[in-house]
């Protein structure tokens, strides 16, 4: 008698015996999000490699017009004397202009744009949907609420103003998420329910200005229009503390963000709680967006602009966290030069620029997503 072919050995097994099958092999969730491990003592992080080139790219673009910034106004300082004056070895007068003068507005620039980007980065991935920025879904416009609220009705003071706006958006979200919910959150609905909350605000916010008196109501328009126009360290020191203790929560939250991005049910049956990463990173996400209004009033556009520009820069298939916040403080930083340059003497608030910017932008993604649908 002959082996049975089933047999590697050689030996002759029993009919009745059943043949073992391998085990089922579990999808390891960090092989979803290929790219380079980086430890940073326990933890680790997983970085997809073109991001990781786009990010490197971006801080370089943003190291370039960081010194042209600092070195372009009325007194001209050429880049080799804006870096010796950042590193205290200029003269006197480069020294009072490099790093008294223009630094700290930079410097409230590059974190804004950052926490902009970032946000608006986390909103668009949980949406699933390119339209799902902070300043379209009623978060900023619910933080200018409560900023206004302090300014024109309880007469703050600065910090009161901006302790309002952070109120006033985490207000518009929790009640956007608790109107949104329904067997979990989903994209479109978060969407529809956030612009028709801002379009609401938005009414709010006008008949504020309309009941107050012309110096209150000319002050609060100022506010309102988004610029860095006298922002110095008092402003850079609340937003870096901020930003710096949320950064580290998105980040390692990110790693839920693009497995939910798969779809709920792929990510629960790789283990992700799915509601509550979901909620932790909403508000993260507010948060970021409410700081980053409160420290230079509502900017708009960039949120909505920065993810997409990362995301086509780096050919990545999602939305990429770090080189998101990368270009949101590019795309300010650029938009507030032009403000300075575009009509000098005069600066102009640079969310009128981002908002020229930014309009033709909306207009660009409308249409492409409107071809899209086509095909």
């Amino acid at each position: 008698m002959s082996p049975l072919p089933d047999s590697p050995s050689g030996t002759l097994l029993p009919p009745s015996a059943p043949r073992a099958l391998p085990a089922p092999a579990v999808p390891d969730p960090a092989r979803l999000v290929p790219g380079l491990r980086i430890r940073l003592g326990p933890l680790q992080l997983r970085v997809a490699r073109r991001p990781l080139v786009a990010g490197c790219g971006l801080a370089l673009a943003l190291l370039t017009v960081a010194v042209v910034t600092l070195g372009t106004g009325d007194f001209q300082v050429s880049p080799v004397d804006v870096v010796k004056a950042l590193a205290g070895q200029g003269t006197a007068a480069t020294d009072y202009v490099v790093n008294s003068l223009r630094l700290p507005r930079l410097a409230v620039g590059l974190i804004v744009g950052a926490a902009l980007g970032l946000s608006g980065a986390v909103f668009q991935s949980l949406a699933r949907n390119p339209l799902g920025s902070p300043d379209l879904i009623g978060f900023e416009t619910g933080a200018a609420t409560g900023a206004l609220l302090q300014i024109l009705v309880f007469g703050g003071e600065p910090f009161a103003v901006a302790l309002g706006a952070v109120g006033g958006g985490f207000a518009t979200a929790l009640t956007v998420y608790l109107l949104a919910y329904r067997r979990g959150v989903q994209g479109y609905r978060l969407i529809v329910v956030g612009i028709a909350a801002g379009a609401l605000l938005s009414s709010v916010n006008a008949y504020l200005m309309i009941e107050a008196s012309i110096d209150e109501a000319q002050a609060a328009a100022v506010w309102l229009t988004g610029s860095l126009n006298g922002r110095g360290w008092d402003q850079f020191g609340p937003a870096a503390l901020a930003i710096g203790l949320l950064l580290p929560a998105v980040l390692l939250l990110g790693r839920h963000l693009r497995l939910m991005e798969a779809g709920d049910d792929a990510a629960k049956a790789l283990g992700v709680p799915v509601e509550r990463s979901r909620a932790l990173l909403v508000v993260s996400a507010v948060l970021l967006s409410a700081v980053a209004t409160a420290s230079a009033g509502p900017i708009s556009f960039v949120a909505l602009a920065a993810p997409q520009l990362a995301r086509r820069l780096g050919r990545a298939a999602g939305v990429s966290l770090l080189p998101s916040a990368l270009m949101g403080a590019l795309l300010l930083c650029l938009s507030d030069l032009a403000a300075q340059r575009v009509v000098a003497p005069i600066q102009l608030p640079v969310g009128i620029m981002t908002a020229a910017i930014g309009g033709l932008y909306l207009v660009w993604l409308l249409l492409h997503e409107w071809r899209s649908g086509r095909r």
